[in-house]
Parts: C-alpha cells; structure tokens; sequence
C-alpha cells in the first residue's frame, strides 16, 4: 500500500462525472484533440489537481511545463483580478498598454546578454519561433534556417517542419516549408558526436552564406530532455560567429527558472542572440516572446511583426508575477532542490530496474530513457507508456517524450514539496513493479 497524504483514488477512472463530459467531448470535440488524463479536472492547486469525482493527482507534467510557480499562485492570481477590473484587450500595437513594456523591460533585465536588448510578446511556443526566423530573415538578409535531431518546435507550418518527429506533428500535413536543414545533436546516451561533424554536415547542406539562422534547444525538451556536452553551444556560437548568422535559442520548456537558471544557456560558458520565450513565462496564460540584441530585435519593418492578441494584458501582468515569484521566492534554488531529490529517486530505481538506461536533466528538467536491454540501448516504447498509464491510474501524472516514447519526463511545479516529491516517485515505482511483474 501506498502512504498517501496528496493522492486519492476513489473512483474507476474516469469517474462517473468525468465519463459523461468525456461523452460530450467525443460528440463535439475534434478527434485529434486526444486527451491524455483520463479524468476532467474541477480543481488545482500547487502541484495537486482534483478532477469532477474526487479523486487527487499529483502533476509531474506542470501543465506540460507552464506551471512553473504552481497552479493557482496567489501573486498571478490577483494581478489577474486586478487587471481584469481595468481592462482586457485592445491589440498592444493599436492601443499600447503599461504591461506589456513593463514585461519586456523586465525579460531583459533578467536575460544574460551582454549589450542592448529588446523583447516582443506573441501568444505560443511555435509563434515565438517563427518570428524568431523572420527576425533573423530580416536582420541577415538570408534565407536557410539550421534545426538538430530531436528537435520540437512547435506545429505552425515552419514550425513544424523545423520540428524532428514526423508523426504526429507532421505526418499528412505536408508540403513543408523550405529551406529547413537538420544537423546531428550530441545525444551522449546513444551516439557520441564532435563540433567538426556537425560543421561538416552544415557545410554538406547548404552554403552557409545562405544561412540566416541556426535555432536549437539548450536542454531538448520533446525530443527525449537531452542535455548537451559542455562543449556544444559554445560550439555552435562559434559556428555562427564564423559564418554570420544568428544563434537562436529555443527556451519555451527549458526557460523561466526550470533548470536552476533563468535561462539554460547560462549552465553553459555562452551568450545566443535570441532567445524564444513561452510556457512557464505566462504560468498557463497564452503568451510568449522573443528576447534577444537590440539590432536583431529592430531589423524588421515596421509592422513587420505583432499579431492581434500578441502579449494580451492578462498574460503580461501575469508574467510580471511569474519572475517577481522566482526572484523573491528563490525559484531557481528550487528548481535545483526539486531537481536533486527526484533525479535521487530515479538514480534509485535505475539501480532496481535495469529497464532504466539513462536519467539526466538540469535542474527540475529531469528525465529517464528506458530500454529493453542495457547493451543494446532497443527503445521500451511501450513498456514506458504501459508505466505512465499505471502511475497516472495510480495517483500521479508523468508525460512521456523522446522520438522513440521512451523518456519518462518531470516538468513539474518548482513550488512542488519533498512530501509530494516523495509521494509521486512511491507510485511511480509501483508502476515500475505493475508492469514489470
């Protein structure tokens, strides 16, 4: 049996609450949009949801990695009051708001580039991205965008394309946008790769004269949570030195706090020119930016980027409170304890189940590979969802990732505590017994 103290179960999942609104989502919701919890939420707080029939989960997913300070944090909670009695919306670019200038002021006083820097505010992951490319575009007067192995961007048409998993983002939604070349990733656990290779590859590709911008995540996220060599982005900010485009680093799910940094980058001896922004920045509200040099920043023509929605009141006040919790509540040492004692955990079970190949992260950006065989690294892509599904049955909610599905990943609220910590990794394990007999 397991001590809980978070968790309850006490109906069949879903519950008979949650099964009639699942009837309704299957008579009117869209088929592709596929849930992955088995219940309907009513309630959260912190790292704990309540669904329609009672039952308690612990959410290791952190609202696939935007809730960086916890469901229902009070300081975002009550900006969003206040600014809900001033006013809603009204296009930043039409009838520009205090918010929205205030967040930019303070992205880039929060960002570790050195000189000048300016920031701009969209409404999701893969808008920030694209219009990364087209400030690069623009700045350089070039058009090839360099993407790696394992790369999730997002699933607009650029986006999607630069994106390295064909199915389910991309597969029936070709053609695919041009000029998108992939180089090798350093994935230490399966291949080993040098800074040479990866400029041969480039070289092979496409002219680098032709390059505008090279776009790649410092921890891989969707991809498996695959952490870089000390020598990889150091690596690539030489290479863009030497051929004159722009570095673009991709932080929706590794920035904001979530590896013990503000930004991953800073765990390594570097400085991107851009920096794509989402997920925890907004604490589950649609926003996200691009920060990054002034002279990048500026290269468009006017009007050349925005959108009607694009860093919304709501979302901007929200954010506000998002970096003023990590600064005051010491999140980033947070990230780092959250990060330790649940590596610590999965170190422990990878010693009691040789199913578990590699664990790695940064920070409270952890994940575990798992394979069927030690020796030959065969992905165990259906045993790791058979354990998720048994976890999430159980009491605590674990996304998977990896090209393969066979990275169980943690992208949990940095507010999460050692009791709850405790808790989920306890039916984590009995997940690992249920389906391993």
């Amino acid at each position: 049996m397991i001590d809980r103290q978070f968790t309850r179960i006490q109906t069949k999942l879903p519950g008979p609450k949650s099964a009639e609104v699942f009837a309704t989502k299957a008579k009117y919701v869209a088929a592709p949009l596929e849930t992955y919890a088995p219940f309907i939420v009513k309630h959260a707080k912190g790292a704990v949801i309540e669904d329609l029939d009672g039952n308690r989960f612990l959410d290791f997913s952190g609202g696939w990695g935007c809730l960086a300070v916890g469901q229902r944090n009070e300081r975002v909670v009550a900006a969003l009051k206040d600014q809900i009695d001033a006013y809603l919306h009204t296009d930043f670019t039409a009838v520009p708001y205090a918010p929205f200038i205030e967040l930019a002021q303070v992205l880039c006083e929060h960002t570790a580039i050195d000189g000048p820097k300016k920031a701009a505010f969209f409404n999701s992951g893969a808008e920030a991205v694209e219009n990364a490319v087209k400030i690069a575009r623009a700045y350089t007067k070039r058009k090839a965008v360099l993407v790696f192995e394992n790369a999730f961007h997002g699933r607009t048409l650029l986006a999607m394309t630069m994106t390295h998993k064909a199915k389910p983002y991309k597969y029936g939604f070709g053609p695919f946008a041009t000029d998108v070349y992939r180089l090798p990733y350093p994935y230490e656990y399966r291949k080993s790769i040098t800074a040479k290779e990866i400029e041969q590859s480039l070289l092979s590709l496409v002219d680098p004269s032709e390059v505008a911008v090279m776009v790649v995540e410092p921890v891989i996220g969707e991809g498996g949570f695959l952490v870089p060599p000390a020598w990889f982005l150091p690596a690539m900010r030489q290479l863009a030195d030497k051929y004159g485009f722009v570095l673009a680093l991709d932080e929706v799910q590794s920035g904001i706090g979530r590896t013990g940094k503000f930004f991953a980058f800073e765990h390594f001896d570097m400085q991107p020119d851009l920096i794509c922004v989402a997920k925890s920045l907004g604490s589950g509200l649609p926003l996200s930016g691009v920060v990054g040099k002034a002279q990048i920043m500026d290269a468009p023509v006017a009007s050349g980027i925005g959108g009607t929605y694009a860093g919304n009141p709501l979302a901007c006040r929200a954010a506000l409170e998002v970096i003023r919790a990590i600064d005051e509540d010491d999140l980033l040492a947070e990230a780092t304890r959250v990060g330790n004692r649940i590596k610590d955990h999965f170190h422990r079970l990878a010693e009691k189940y040789d199913v578990i190949g590699d664990v790695r992260g940064l920070g409270a950006m952890v994940g575990m590979e798992l394979v069927t065989d030690r020796v030959t690294k065969e992905p165990a892509k259906e045993l790791t969802s058979k354990i998720a599904t048994a976890a999430m049955y159980n009491g605590a909610i674990f996304p998977t990732a990896g090209l393969q599905g066979n990275v169980l990943r943690v992208l949990v609220s940095l507010v999460i505590s050692d009791e709850q910590i405790d808790e989920g990794l306890r039916i984590l394990e009995s997940a690992f017994e249920s389906a391993l007999g």
